[in-house]
């Protein structure tokens, strides 16, 4: 994702904001000792912070159809971040620095998104467009003066460039293959009735092999008349 970010902004600032043979395009930390080092015109974007836009994430599942319309698969959606580069003009004058970061900024307020034609990659792949924002006052947790003192350096004009970039997040949950046939129902009795043997599903018939159940009726003869409750003599006569 970061990589093909940097190739398209290196490609969209030497195509249209600087002289691709005379002013170079580095992604460095704008440090003391590498602004020392610093002979030639360059324009430095250096990434200094990676957020997720939580205001995009979105939930649920995203379907994926094969050439019949039917689920082939799921994945989760993208996630957003927001890439923020300290973009910077490195000349030997001021005014041409200013005129630099002029240019720098009529490029990036063209457009409002990467243009297509410069992304590759994953983000290629992806078909969504890649938001560009320029200049924009920046958080209440963080300021630009904080940045220079961490990189150790002096105060300089600059413009915030922020990207955000959606990013597959790779999780794509295993689904069951396609129905292709009619649901096959089995029905069985009401409180257990008919009663089954243990690992034989309910509606399932016995074996030809296998002797049915017989009914009530047929054990209730079969039953040993040991078994059968006696039967009283009606009438009357002393004990």
């Amino acid at each position: 994702m970061i990589p093909e970010v940097d190739s398209a902004l290196r490609a969209l600032i030497q195509r249209d904001a600087v002289d691709r043979g005379s002013v170079e395009v580095v992604f460095d930390a704008p440090t003391k000792d590498w602004a020392g080092r610093r002979t030639a015109p360059a324009v430095d974007v250096y990434l200094y912070d990676v957020r997720e836009d939580l205001r995009r994430r979105s939930r649920g599942m995203i379907n994926e159809y094969d050439d019949l319309g039917r689920v082939r698969a799921r994945h989760l959606p993208p996630r957003h971040f927001k890439l923020s580069y300290l973009v910077t003009a490195w000349t030997q004058r001021p005014e041409d620095e200013h005129r630099l970061l002029s240019d720098l900024l009529a490029c990036f307020l063209r457009y409002d998104a990467m243009p297509p034609e410069l992304l590759g990659g994953p983000l290629a792949e992806l078909g969504l467009p890649v938001p560009v924002n320029i200049a924009l006052p920046p958080p209440e947790d963080r300021s630009f003066a904080d940045v220079w003192s961490a990189l150790g350096g002096e105060l300089k004009p600059s413009l915030d460039v922020v990207v955000c970039v959606p990013t597959d997040t790779g999780q794509r949950p295993e689904t069951g293959p396609p129905v292709t046939g009619p649901p096959r129902v089995s029905i069985g009795g009401i409180g257990g009735w008919p009663p089954r043997e243990p690992g034989r599903a309910v509606g399932d018939q016995p074996a030809e092999d296998e002797p049915a159940e017989p009914a009530e009726e047929e054990r209730a003869e079969d039953e040993p008349a040991a078994r059968k409750p006696a039967r009283r003599r009606r009438g009357g006569g002393g004990s």
